[in-house]
Formats: structure tokens, C-alpha cells, sequence
């Protein structure tokens, strides 16, 4: 198996790609597993990994590479809501084939890809955690291969609805644009890093209030790390805000999720679950 490896967001070190192609020399044998980056990937314009145009091309080549089986996003920051609408138009039918796994600022490429109806996008740890921990590297590996339900959020197991997972500031960017997704009847798992508590409130104010949220099954709520300080003191967490905005807007709440900016990040596919 190939994996390609592009980034469609912020800039990415070179030192981590040789950190993670070591990591898969280590583990896998050449001929079961192994990765290649976009050689655009490490471009660097401004804050991004190349211009919007270079990272849109690098995303679209290697999406419809047919010696490739598999797209992991390297890495988040900010940037794939730039050419993710873009993009479309342009990938073929050997696109549609391949799995595709991140999150972060990759949940624009994500929720453009299941819009569009394509059958394996999942969040998931992206090639950058690789080089975090073995397991968080199997997780993501094994789920790229042959979709390892062994990989995904525990909840999923007995609920048979249809999941979807996003970094909270991504989602509620998304919803009323172009790449808002339909969400009716799906259970919607949601976390976030390095946001204060009154901006969460904010996010679930404005996320809870949308028409494409109040048709869904209910939220999970995933971790919410490195919350910063808030002075005064809110006087919740983030997951009894997210429970708050739940009950205030009349969405259930299904309880904690385990998804997270953390090496303990469970897969969650996106849709009904499928194997193989």
C-alpha cells in the first residue's frame, strides 16, 4: 500500500516528514506500507505550505493518483478552507476510491469530500502525529488500510447512526457555506485546542443556532485541551457548555467522545461505518 501525504494548510518542516518516512522504515516493510509526500508540501508563502494554487494542485494530483491508495493530510493550522471548493471540479473517479484521514483545519477538505459523496473520509490523527506514539500511528495506519473498526471512537461500536467528527472553530466556519455538509440524523462529535472558555460558549451559541444543526441525532463532546486562561473565572467547563448549548437549542447530548488534538485521537468515519 501507498500513501500520499500532502499538505493543504500550513507550512511543514521537513524534519517531520523524515521523522515520519523513518518511523514507517522502522515498522513496516516497503512493500506493505509506504508513504510519499507531495514534493510541494514543504513550500513555504507566508503562513501557508505554497500559495493557494500549489497546495490545490498538490491536493488534486495526488488525489488522483492511481498508483496511490490512500491521501493523510500532514498537518492543521489554517488554510484548507481556502481551496477545498476549488478542488472539486477537478477530481476524477480514482479520487473516489481512496480513503482520506486527518483533522484539525483538514475538516474543510473533509466536509468538501463528504458533501460530495465520497465513501471513506475520516478524522483521525494526520501523518504528523506519526512520529507522537506508536499506537496513535497504527490508529491512523490501520484505519488507511482497511478501515479497522479496532481504530474507531469507542461510541461507534453501538450506536448505528451515522458520525461525523470536527474541530469545533472548523465547524461552525463551515456551516452556511459551500462546504456545509448535510448533517440530518448524524451524530456530530466535536473538540478543540487552545480556545478560552466564553469563545467555546460563542462557537456553541452560533453552531447550535443553525438550521443544519438542529436536524441532527446529537453532539458528543470530545476533549477540549490547553483551554486557556479565562479571568474572570467562566464557571464551566467545555463540556458543560456544550451540554448547555445542547439543552438551550433542544439537541440531544450523547455525552463525552474520545477525540481530541492528543495522541489519544480516536478515528471517526464519516457516515454510516464501512470495513474493507
Amino acid at each position: 500500500m501507498k500513501i500520499g501525504i500532502v499538505a493543504v494548510s500550513s507550512r511543514f518542516a521537513r524534519e517531520r516528514a523524515e521523522a515520519i518516512e523513518a518511523w514507517f522504515a522502522d515498522h513496516f516493510p516497503a512493500r506493505d506500507v509506504s508513504v510519499v509526500f507531495h514534493p510541494s508540501s514543504f513550500d513555504k508563502s507566508g503562513h501557508f505550505a505554497g500559495d493557494d494554487a500549489t497546495r490545490a494542485d498538490a491536493f488534486v494530483q495526488f488525489a488522483n493518483d492511481p498508483r496511490l491508495d490512500a491521501i493523510w493530510f500532514a498537518r492543521g493550522g489554517y488554510g484548507s478552507c481556502r481551496i477545498a471548493e476549488g478542488v472539486l471540479p477537478r477530481l476524477k473517479g480514482e479520487a473516489r476510491k481512496k480513503r482520506y484521514l486527518g483533522y484539525s483545519d483538514a475538516g474543510s477538505m473533509l466536509a468538501m469530500l463528504y458533501k460530495a459523496g465520497f465513501a471513506h473520509v475520516a478524522h483521525g490523527p494526520m501523518a504528523s502525529d506519526a512520529v507522537r506514539r506508536d499506537a496513535t500511528a497504527y490508529r491512523a495506519v490501520n484505519w488507511l488500510r482497511s478501515g479497522d473498526p479496532a481504530s474507531f471512537e469507542p461510541s461507534l461500536a453501538d450506536d448505528p447512526r451515522p458520525a461525523v467528527a470536527f474541530n469545533l472553530t472548523i465547524l461552525d466556519q463551515l456551516m452556511g457555506t459551500a462546504l456545509e455538509p448535510d448533517l440530518t440524523g448524524h451524530v456530530v462529535m466535536i473538540e478543540d485546542v487552545s480556545e478560552a472558555a466564553y469563545r467555546i460558549d460563542r462557537m456553541m451559541f452560533h453552531l447550535t443556532g443553525q438550521a443544519g444543526m438542529r436536524n441532527v441525532a446529537g453532539i458528543r463532546a470530545g476533549r477540549f485541551t490547553d483551554v486557556t486562561v479565562n479571568e474572570p473565572d467562566f464557571g464551566m467547563t467545555a463540556e458543560q457548555i456544550v451540554r448547555f448549548w445542547c439543552e438551550r437549542s433542544g439537541i440531544p447530548y450523547l455525552g463525552p467522545a474520545d477525540i481530541a488534538h492528543d495522541r489519544e485521537n480516536k478515528v471517526v468515519p464519516f457516515g454510516p461505518r464501512r470495513q474493507g
